[in-house]
């Protein structure tokens, strides 16, 4: 997967300028896949030159031009062959995980203050999911059944950071107790 293939997603659904598709993506994707404002922009410039999206320049009165990008038949089809496509799972990369691992290094007590402000972080997060949930609960059954794949993403998302959660609990818990 590649940053272009988000993009190329959000385009599928609705013309967008890069701010909206900026927006969109940490709105939505950004969840599970990562990417800075820059490289939205500089991705968006790369998929118009291969023709793979197009866009119409939108005046503004003392700003840069707006561009609004909407995707192109041609990106159209490399979406459906990527979506049509195997793909390989995810690797995590994660620093806290390599700090545990070597944590015998240093003092239990700097592992513990990383991982509880981690702790924070997630629970951050899954609040942040909790209410698209109950945005998306919210709606009728029509709107919802639109919705039933991106749901289902949120529903991984929602059981990841719970998973997290709880296992962060037993990391606290051993690092208090300094044994298993």
């Amino acid at each position: 997967m590649s940053l272009k293939h988000s993009l190329l997603v959000l385009l599928a659904d609705r013309p967008a300028t890069g701010y909206e598709l900026s927006q969109k993506y940490k709105e939505a994707i950004g969840f599970f896949w990562k990417a800075s404002h820059q490289q939205i922009y500089k991705q968006l410039k790369d998929l118009a030159d291969q023709g793979w999206v197009t866009f119409e320049e939108e005046l503004q009165a003392g700003k840069p031009d707006k561009k609004k990008y909407q995707i192109t038949s041609k990106g159209l089809a490399g979406l459906r062959a990527w979506l049509s496509s195997e793909i390989k799972p995810s690797k995590t990369n994660d620093a806290l995980l390599v700090m545990l691992y070597g944590g015998k290094h240093v003092d239990d007590a700097v592992l513990l203050r990383e991982v509880k402000r981690h702790q924070l972080l997630h629970q951050k997060n899954l609040q942040k999911l909790e209410a698209i949930e109950s945005l998306y609960l919210s709606l009728d059954s029509t709107q919802k059944n639109s919705y039933r794949l991106p749901y289902l993403t949120l529903k991984r998302g929602l059981s990841s950071e719970r998973a997290w959660l709880e296992w962060s609990d037993e990391v606290v818990e051993v690092l208090m107790a300094g044994s298993l």
